[in-house]
């Protein structure tokens, strides 16, 4: 199960709305005139049809008509060219104001550690990325503009029914009454109910990416089944919370389509009164009618846009949160002061998982060849996190020349310990815009080296482009050996003093590993390497050994001593080469894992 990131509060949301208007306030401010203006125009065309029918009740001939319609259609022409003005600029507005979110967006992403990001799974972060960013876009492109338009015609069009009669504009304003009690019963619920829709888009999101991304293994320990049945529950869980949000839907909106007649049938018959008594005349009813029954077409937008904005706050509330994770450590911090390597009696824990580092104690001396053995599960990765910053310690400390790893910046971290996995990435952009991720800086003749240095630099001259050709489903693909070639292309331009190999040539075939690992061998003369050996040739070639096994360091010193002591690793070492066991050597407790060839 992933722990989600964070969710702004309601008044986080607020504030981050009022510093997006700010942000562009101009813009907001004409948005608003505009809306002011087109609104005023279009109150002008039902008080002059009224004017028109009381002149001709009072006998007045066909040129006071004549006047009175020509100002109508004049009238009318400026309220659809003012009004499509305000919308021309409220959509600059919306993209603007989206294109700072979207910044902003990337720009915390990319601070959160990855820890964070990891346990919250790459579907939450996926979803709030893609589907809220979207529907926050589409309200500020569309809904906001509307809903400031909408608002503008149905307060100019209260007021001037107020004008007209403040009797009838009581009236109206007391048949709308229904509206009010129908929206406060809905904003009571919505918010929620969206927030857990939302959180169930994720988590079927989290599903299907953590399926797809792992589906030989799931086919290699028959875990289909099991993975049908999580992704069914997940989209169970999405149908009835989307089921929810619909309920509340189809329960505000008829209720608001009948809270539309009460005010004309109110005007109607407390004018039809009036008019009776001599008290108003019968322009003024039917300009009061006329001006509630247009307050229909404004109302109406403005609910359809409160229930967009719900759904809006609730994805702007995902979008926001990721301001509330935590932050990688920021510019600025301390500076080792050399490249050693201490992890001091450091415990480690997953959530809600058991212990898998107990009290281990290390030094790595600078420029030293490390290979770090183990059956599975003997915390093995876990270690080379914590060595990289990835994780903290639960308790214990690692420190790299006195500073605890954790403690690094980004940019500190980077230059001075890097891990590489067999899991690697591919960004949409050109070769060169890939390899520039790790030196912005790095001229063509850099880019080339740090090629050669891995042996990509053969298939990579091939291409049309060069270093300019786009990678990506829509241009030219690479597979999974040429991705990670380029993964660790990018670990050579970042040139740090220790590099931590966790299966970092699993994917390529034996050839193109043994060339790739020659050829790191030659880049890394004289650098630190710390290696997770899942093929124990590494650890016979390694300065040192460390033997780990259930979350404890067991056994440390060269390959030769560690086979003379014929402990763990000795038993290790005989049954990879499939050797005779000497008698007396028993097999580990648990260690049923032999190393992949």
């Amino acid at each position: 199960m992933s722990t989600q990131l964070p969710i702004a509060e309601p008044g986080d949301v607020r504030r981050a709305s009022v510093r997006l208007i700010r942000a562009d306030g101009r813009a907001f401010a004409a948005v608003l005139g505009l809306n002011a203006l087109a609104a005023a125009a279009g109150l002008v065309g039902p008080w002059l049809l009224g004017r028109i029918i009381d002149e001709v009740r009072a006998g007045h001939g066909v040129g006071v008509v004549d006047r009175l319609a020509c100002v109508i259609l004049l009238c009318s022409l400026a309220q659809l060219l003012l009004a499509r003005w305000a919308r021309f600029v409220g959509h600059r507005f919306g993209e603007r104001t989206l294109a700072r979110v979207r910044e902003e967006f990337v720009e915390r992403a990319l601070s959160l550690p990855a820890s964070v990001v990891e346990r919250a799974g790459t579907g939450d972060l996926t979803a709030r990325g893609t589907a809220d960013v979207t529907v926050v876009g589409n309200t500020l492109r569309d809904a906001g503009p509307e809903l400031l338009i909408s608002s503008a015609q149905a307060a100019f069009i209260l007021g001037a029914v107020f004008v007209i009669d403040p009797l009838l504009g009581g009236c109206g304003v007391f048949g709308l009454a229904g509206i009010w009690f129908a929206l406060r019963w809905y904003l009571r619920r919505a918010r929620s109910a969206y927030l857990a829709e939302g959180a169930a888009t994720s988590e079927v999101a989290e599903i299907l990416a953590a399926t797809a991304s792992g589906a030989r293994t799931v086919e290699a320990f028959g875990l289909e089944r099991r993975r049908i049945d999580a992704s069914r529950q997940a989209l169970e869980t999405s149908r009835r919370r989307r089921m929810r949000t619909l309920f509340l839907r189809s329960v505000f909106f008829p209720a608001v389509e009948v809270s539309y007649v009460v005010p004309v049938v109110a005007v109607l018959l407390v004018g039809g009164a009036l008019l009776a008594r001599g008290a108003t005349s019968l322009g003024a009813v039917v300009a009061a009618t006329l001006y509630l029954r247009q307050l229909a077409e404004p109302l109406d937008q403005i609910l359809m846009r409160v229930e967009q904005l719900q759904a809006s706050s609730a994805s702007f509330a995902r979008v926001e949160g990721l301001g509330a994770g935590p932050r990688a450590v920021p510019a600025g911090s301390p500076s080792p002061v050399d490249d050693r390597i201490d992890v001091t009696g450091v415990h480690y824990a997953y959530d809600r998982g058991g212990e898998v580092l107990r009290g281990v104690d290390l030094t790595v001396r600078p420029g030293e060849r490390l290979a770090v053995v183990g059956p599975s599960g003997a915390g093995k990765t876990t270690l080379s996190r914590l060595l990289a910053g990835v994780d903290a310690p639960g308790s214990g400390t690692v420190t790299v020349g006195r500073v605890p790893v954790v403690g690094l910046d980004p940019e500190q971290l980077r230059r001075q310990v890097v891990l590489v996995t067999q899991e690697h990435h591919v960004f949409l952009g050109t070769v060169r815009d890939n390899l520039l991720i790790a030196d912005p800086g790095a001229t063509d003749a850099e880019l080339w080296a740090a090629l050669a240095a891995v042996g990509a630099d053969d298939w990579a001259a091939e291409l049309a482009a060069g270093l300019d050709t786009e990678l990506g489903p829509e241009a030219h693909r690479v597979d999974g050996s040429r991705a990670q070639q380029l993964a660790l292309a990018r670990v050579v331009l970042a040139d740090p003093h220790t590099l931590i190999l966790d299966e970092a040539t699993a994917l390529l075939d034996p050839a193109t590993a043994r060339h790739t690992e020659r050829a790191l061998a030659a880049v890394l003369e004289g650098r630190t390497v710390i290696a997770i050996a899942h093929r124990l040739h590494t650890a016979h070639d390694a300065d040192r050994v460390a033997v780990m096994e259930a979350g404890r360091l067991t056994e440390l010193g060269t390959h030769d001593e560690l086979v003379a002591a014929e402990g763990t690793y000795a038993a290790l070492w005989h049954s990879w080469h499939g050797e005779r066991r000497r008698s007396g050597l028993v097999r580990p407790p648990g260690d049923e894992s032999v190393y992949r060839t």
